[in-house]
């Protein structure tokens, strides 16, 4: 297996490589719109669509339902669920806080937006006016429509429309429902366990298949994200901007993490980064922690030491709820806009923005491109903050988003990848209070 490994790490990274040269030297037009750059690419994100990422996001539904299942009637005993998944929760929760006051620490030290051109304010917010429009929050959004967010994904009115939808944590609180159902009928309810069992074993098979193919899925879209931003963009105005999320992102991911992994664990958190690569770089190409979920439990089960309990109950909660990643670059990127706006916030705003960030990026959609109208949510509570202050603060207008479209991808991929380490760090922690072997669970809980 390591020889295999080690050979399709080789490939993902030539792919990664090969990616941002074609896409760099072949496909990036600097004379042309964003617009004109995202037809004229539009091709080789179709591409590694249908050959990588639709495969993918084909097994994700069916995954979540077995991986949860099982991981919930293997466990069997409630009380002991409801430790695991108390202790998952409340290390997701802290980790995203902790993340998010990083971010906006970074954005008011640095203040990216200071300073930012007039001119350039204004043409790209005519960009972003369009898209504003087309996923602006709904009348209720800020703190309230967070949580009301939340708790409606939480408790779906119907099963089978909310896997239709692809609401994954709607999803797995049913299915928490259902396996705790199980559990409590016991020996009953074994020949559907025995065939879930069964169904998931074929799921992650599977899932091998279609890694192979991720080398080719990784350059079609580096290839198609570069060719439509471009290397230079990263040169120009927002390059403070740029600079400053990836050190944030940077700093949690290599510093924060892997301190909370050592602290639990004790084990080399450098070592397991590497075992969790595949699902690392999957997470970079595609953008997306729910298309990269079949990747991480099998990446995290079979080569990096995870228990296929954990695996299977935590990884999938974790791709739905925890964001580390996109909770930091909310922070920076709303703190950014407002400042190349001029407008100051004061503590009270700063405390909206973690609030708030916290509580939509675990709303936030496990896609690419997914924070965009959570950023808007952020975005209209300190709006509204602002407003109650009474002191006639201007507003920050939602067009203004515009500003972080250029280079949106670029730090989808990279604020992507901070999530999918955040939950497999997540995964090995929980490892040691769910072990595979019965004598080492006993000795867990004892």
């Amino acid at each position: 297996m390591g020889k295999k490994t080690n050979l399709l790490t080789f490939l993902i990274f030539l792919g990664l490589v090969l990616g941002v040269v074609v896409g760099h030297y072949f496909l990036w037009d600097v004379d042309a719109s964003l617009e004109v750059r995202e037809q004229s690419v539009a091709a080789w994100k179709t591409m590694g669509d249908l050959v990588f990422v639709r495969p993918l996001q084909l097994l994700i539904i069916p995954l979540v339902f077995t991986s949860v299942l099982t991981g919930i009637t293997s466990i069997g005993d409630p009380k002991r669920l409801g430790l695991l998944g108390g202790a998952t929760i409340i290390f997701y929760v802290v980790t995203m806080v902790l993340a998010v006051v990083l971010g906006v620490s970074l954005g008011a030290l640095f203040q990216p937006g200071a300073g930012f051109p007039e001119e350039l304010r204004a043409s790209m917010s005519a960009a972003g006016a369009e898209v504003a429009k087309s996923v602006a929050p709904a009348e209720g959004g800020g703190l309230s429509g967070a949580w009301l967010s939340i708790l409606h994904q939480m408790i779906p009115r119907n099963f089978f429309q909310a896997a239709v939808n692809g609401q994954a944590l709607s999803i797995i609180t049913a299915t928490i429902f259902l396996g705790i159902g199980i559990v409590s009928i016991g020996e009953k309810a074994e020949p559907f366990t025995k065939a879930v069992e069964s169904l998931h074993e074929v799921l992650m098979t599977l899932v091998q298949w279609v890694i192979w193919v991720m080398p080719l899925g990784v350059f079609l879209l580096v290839a198609w994200a570069v060719g439509k931003i471009g290397l230079s963009t990263l040169a120009e105005a927002v390059a403070t901007y740029v600079a400053v999320v990836i050190g944030g992102l940077g700093f949690h991911m290599f510093v924060t993490l892997p301190i909370a992994l050592l602290i639990f664990t004790r084990i080399n958190p450098y070592r397991y980064m590497w075992r969790m690569r595949a699902a690392l770089l999957t997470a970079f190409g595609t953008s997306s922690s729910m298309a990269t979920l079949p990747v991480t439990i099998e990446t995290a089960s079979e080569e990096a030491g995870c228990s296929k309990r954990a695996a299977g109950l935590v990884l999938p909660l974790g791709a739905t709820v925890n964001m580390d990643g996109t909770a930091l670059y909310q922070g920076i990127a709303v703190i950014f806009l407002f400042q190349a706006f001029g407008i100051d916030l004061s503590f009270t705003e700063y405390l909206a923005i973690v609030l708030t960030a916290t509580l939509a990026a675990v709303g936030a959609a496990g896609v690419p491109g997914g924070s965009i109208a959570t950023i808007l949510i952020i975005i209209a509570a300190v709006n509204s903050t602002l407003a109650v202050s009474g002191e006639g603060a201007p507003q920050l207008p939602l067009a203004a988003i515009g500003l972080i479209l250029p280079v949106d991808r670029f730090l989808d991929m990279c604020r992507t990848m901070v999530n999918v380490w955040g939950d497999s760090v997540g995964a090995r922690i929980i490892t040691r209070l769910a072990p595979d072997e019965e004598e080492e669970r006993e000795a867990a809980y004892a």
